[in-house]
């Protein structure tokens, strides 16, 4: 039950972007708060570990300034948190190791040979840069850019940036693996 929740959380946080824009036509700022809150909610229900405990307080703080201020930027930076939280998961994983994607790659190679390792301690370097230069932008158009420009960019051009991210990683992937395979075949 707890992974339905998270799912939903996750979907809601997708679409967040794209309602924030639709209320902006139809709502103050102050009534998109409440959304903002109740996801802010919703994620520090299910959330597992430290932050996205402080990422739902944060998205709490950002719907109370948008609330008292019926203001729309502390709405447009949830992406820019989520960014941030997302780094923090990476890089912390980074220091204290095994590397976050090392993990999820444990889950279906337990025993990931020392290349597999190192592989998997780059790619999370690789996210982490992803998440500093995307949540950048996601600032960079919550503070210069237009209303339409930074719903395009949050909610629809990020993701597919994130898309590219794992279709180009998981080709890069299937190479090192391939290569793997080669070295072994010629030593075995």
């Amino acid at each position: 039950m707890r992974a339905l929740a998270a799912a939903l959380v996750a979907l809601a946080t997708l679409g967040y972007p794209m309602a924030v824009y639709a209320g902006m036509a139809q709502l103050q700022p102050r009534w998109m708060a409440l959304v903002l809150l109740t996801l802010a909610l919703a994620r520090a229900a299910v959330a597992r570990g430290g932050p996205w405990l402080a990422a739902g307080a944060g998205a709490a703080l950002l719907a109370a300034a948008a609330w008292w201020g019926n203001a729309w930027l502390p709405l447009k930076l949830y992406p820019v948190l989520v960014n941030a939280a997302l780094l923090l998961v990476f890089g912390a994983s980074l220091l204290r190791g095994p590397s976050l994607v090392e993990r999820l790659a444990r889950l279906r190679e337990p025993d990931l040979p020392p290349a597999g390792v190192a592989y998997t301690r780059r790619v999370t370097q690789a996210w982490c840069g992803f998440f500093v230069v995307n949540g950048s932008i996601a600032l960079s158009t919550a503070l210069w850019g237009s209303d339409a420009a930074w719903a395009l960019y949050n909610g629809l051009l990020a993701y597919g940036l994130m898309g590219l991210f794992f279709g180009v990683e998981w080709l890069l992937r299937q190479r090192l693996k391939a290569r793997l395979r080669h070295a072994g075949g010629a030593h075995g």
